[in-house]
């Protein structure tokens, strides 16, 4: 049994006094914005991309973010509303200072009628930023199966360690194009979602469209189209490229052809799993080379480790020598 596979299938370790912590935490931690409110469809939220922490570190809450980061539309609008952004930190600050706490406090929550056969969305803004976070997050959507669980993703590597060799029922996930380790991307076998200019691209190109509700991303026909935010700024500088061709155009030097020929197949998937055909783990690791799971210099264990994609290790191993074996 590998280290990640321990870490996953692990009971959260009992609560423990401590000192009581220095900011109130969340009384709820699950909410609805607007949009997936009238789907029914609830959702936790971080702060998108990166955030500063009181003490001065600053954790990236989307290790694997590219192009995308260009044009987050959880960067702009009500995001940036005062009282939003201080409650995702406190989303984000309780997870980090008390993973053990958190954990417990969303099985507590989600165990109340008012989430049977219901869907939760994991991050309307963020993403799965380490193993040991998204490792709690397995655990606690295999402690609560009436429950029903998704997420767009561009932690490519670190689902297909923790997420795709045993991945819950209850839990679909999608894999969004944009960030950094779109090469590692297969849309002939992965559930892939893209974000074009128009509706009108999305047709053109024989994808299929997620406007008429969020779930059609994993419920839905693959591959997914998703229409760009009606924001100015954002619309100008995508201009007519899709977020995977925009981030083909800025890794084509280093990852060449790959980053290109395997995006934006005409064939069309109608499984209703996002995960298409089983696979092989892919290349990917942690590059600390201490146990991700344990807390280094003071930090938390789940903000510990840091991905690096299989470009670049070739770039490091350049520099530095033959990488050391995959952990």
């Amino acid at each position: 049994m590998t280290t990640d596979h321990r870490l996953y299938s692990q009971q959260p370790p009992a609560s423990s006094p401590a000192t009581p912590p220095l900011i109130a935490r969340p009384k709820r931690l699950l909410t609805q914005n607007s949009e997936l409110k009238r789907l029914g469809i609830w959702n936790w939220s971080i702060p998108a991309l990166a955030a500063r922490l009181p003490n001065g570190r600053t954790i990236r809450t989307c290790p694997s973010a590219g192009v995308c980061a260009q044009v987050c539309y959880a960067r702009a609008g009500r995001y940036n509303i005062p009282t939003v952004r201080a409650r995702h930190l406190a989303n984000l600050r309780y997870v980090l200072e008390d993973p053990t706490g958190w954990e417990h406090a969303m099985l507590a929550e989600l165990a109340t009628a008012r989430f049977d056969d219901r869907w939760v969305r994991i991050h309307d803004a963020g993403d799965f930023f380490s193993p040991a976070y998204l490792a709690a997050w397995l655990r606690i959507i295999t402690a609560r199966p009436h429950v029903n669980f998704y997420a767009y993703t561009k932690e490519i590597a670190l689902f297909r360690r923790l997420v795709e060799p045993d991945a819950p029922g209850n839990f679909r996930w999608v894999y969004s194009y944009g960030g950094t380790q779109d090469p590692n991307l297969d849309p002939d076998t992965d559930r892939v979602a893209d974000v074009f200019p128009t509706e009108e691209a999305i047709e053109d190109a024989g994808w299929h469209s997620q406007t008429a509700s969020d779930l059609l991303a994993v419920t839905g026909p693959a591959p997914v189209g998703i229409p760009a935010n009606n924001i100015a700024r954002f619309r100008h500088r995508q201009g007519n490229r899709t977020f995977g061709q925009w981030q083909a155009q800025t890794q084509r030097p280093r990852c060449g052809k790959q980053a290109t020929n395997r995006h934006h197949p005409r064939r069309v998937h109608t499984a209703n799993h996002p995960q298409l055909t089983p696979r092989e783990p892919t290349a990917g690791r942690c590059t600390q080379q201490t146990d991700p799971t344990q807390p280094q210099s003071g930090e938390s264990p789940i903000g510990a480790c840091r991905y690096t994609t299989p470009a670049q290790q070739t770039a490091a191993a350049n520099r530095t020598g033959p990488a050391e074996a995959n952990p």
